[in-house]
């Protein structure tokens, strides 16, 4: 058995996960949404490919025509930076696969996204610290989220005010972000649940 990408590892752990939590693997369209794809046609092709490695089997013409042939390892991907207009969890940003349970973390963790700088450092987040990410489009007002604004992700606390978002960092040296949603588009990737400060083999 061939050793998966590590998007494909990704895509195995999702697979894995909706088994234990839902009894049946997802859809395509599930994964595509999930997997940030345009089409189902890039999930067929790794799922394909997977196939070809012997890491699963695929039921023709079947929505969850999709068995796994050896059990799941879970873990989540670790995102490097994110360059602009590209999904958090392109396969170009996901560094490798971390041996974590996502379950560790209440509401559990889809990724683990890698910081830069030291903007929320009084909320005990540091540089080269890995935020456990949650995915989830809504409004987490007040809380610390993963937003994505000018082509950029940034980890901050989320003020909603009307039309106006602001995006407050965690340390004096740091300006606070203000967007107007009204003529400024603000895309929340997910909630912060955990922090890890630790090397990740």
């Amino acid at each position: 058995m061939n050793s998966p990408t590590p998007r494909q590892q990704q895509i195995l752990d999702l697979i894995g996960r909706a088994i234990e939590q839902d009894g049946a693997p997802p859809t395509l369209a599930e994964l595509a949404r999930e997997l940030g794809f345009a089409s189902v046609n890039a999930v067929r092709d790794q799922l394909r490919a997977l196939q070809r490695k012997g890491h699963l089997e695929l039921t023709p013409r079947a929505a969850r025509g999709i068995r796994l042939k050896s059990p799941p390892r879970l873990g989540l991907p670790i995102v490097g930076r994110v360059a602009a207009g590209q999904p958090i969890l392109a396969e170009e940003h996901v560094e490798k696969q971390a041996p974590i349970d996502p379950s560790w973390f209440k509401g559990k963790a889809d990724y683990l996204l890698r910081v830069q700088g030291m903007s929320m450092r009084d909320a005990g987040i540091l540089d080269g610290d890995l935020v456990a990410v949650q995915r989830s489009a809504e409004t987490w007002n007040g809380r610390i989220v993963v937003a994505r604004w000018g082509g950029e992700a940034t980890v901050k606390r989320l003020r909603l005010r009307d039309e106006i978002a602001h995006l407050e960092p965690a340390n004096p040296d740091y300006p606070i972000l203000t967007v107007d949603l009204s003529r400024e588009e603000l895309v929340i990737e997910g909630v912060v649940v955990g922090v890890i400060r630790t090397t990740i083999d």
